[in-house]
């Protein structure tokens, strides 16, 4: 069993640095690979080997049918379905470079999935802030949901269910790698409509969420924060915005794990120097 993060372009590369770094600290006993294209420079390769992750290039996959693009970086999202090739694998749990781990979560790999079903997180097209862009059939799938039942307790996916809950998120998916599912399907959120077992926010803690649905998120029962949109690394700490906690979590890893990386350098050259006065 494995995490596994697909990783396509060299922007993402703090994130799933420290998407690393987060599973090691809570920590998992589950090993991270990182799937990576062609398109990925050598010298991120390099990094993400250094740091003892298992890197696998990968072919990229494209949908069969034309399909409209909300932004470009979602043209990658099909080749996310690659894992779903890795066979030696009992489970997999299928995880974003936008995202980092603040608890430990390895009971994911433990949960009772339906044969050729995956495990998720609704996708949320609550349009709260009524943009234009929105699809007008977008339907809040988690203002029902108060804490503490939404934890345990997702919204149901039923046949009377409208089209936009049927939707999952692909940030986390927990599967099982299939060489038929592999070959059979083309875009997950499409394939797994009405066979997936939703899972509690928790793990899928989508950081708009925070605000938008305050009667359900707990920061202390927060697993995995998901930071969709503007990422950290991009613009800091978001000071004064609504996203200057979550924001400041994923900052505060990154300055433990520079202080851990300092800390390793200096290791290394103080046992390169006992070794050469032995010498």
């Amino acid at each position: 069993m494995a995490w596994v993060v697909l990783l396509t372009n060299a922007s993402y590369l703090p994130g799933v640095v420290i998407l690393g770094y987060s599973l090691r600290k809570v920590p998992s006993r589950y090993p991270l690979i990182v799937a990576v294209t062609q398109s990925l420079g050598d010298s991120s390769v390099n990094v993400l080997r250094k740091l003892g992750y298992e890197v696998r290039t990968v072919e990229p996959l494209r949908p069969r049918m034309r399909v409209n693009l909300a932004a470009e970086r979602f043209e990658d999202t099909w080749t996310k379905l690659v894992v779903f090739g890795f066979y030696e694998f009992k489970r997999i749990v299928l995880i974003d470079g936008d995202m980092t781990v603040v608890r430990n979560m390895d009971e994911i790999f433990n949960l009772d999935i339906p044969k050729d079903w995956v495990a998720a997180n609704h996708a949320c097209v609550c349009n709260i802030d009524k943009a234009d862009w929105a699809d007008p059939d977008w339907r809040i799938v988690h203002k029902p949901l108060k804490h503490p039942e939404a934890l345990a307790h997702p919204t149901l996916i039923l046949p009377t269910s409208p089209r936009t809950h049927l939707l999952l998120n692909s940030g986390l998916v927990v599967l099982h790698p299939s060489k038929k599912l592999f070959e059979d399907m083309d875009f997950i959120a499409v394939f797994f409509c009405d066979h997936w077992l939703p899972i509690g926010y928790q793990y899928n803690a989508i950081k708009t969420a925070r605000y938008k649905h305050p009667e359900m998120w707990r920061d202390l029962e927060v697993k995995n924060v998901h930071y969709i949109v503007k990422k950290p690394s991009s613009v800091g700490r978001s000071i004064g915005e609504r996203d200057e906690v979550l924001h400041g979590w994923w900052w505060d890893e990154f300055a433990n794990w520079e202080k851990d990386a300092d800390e390793d350098i200096e290791e290394e050259e103080e046992e390169k120097g006992f070794c050469g006065r032995r010498n």
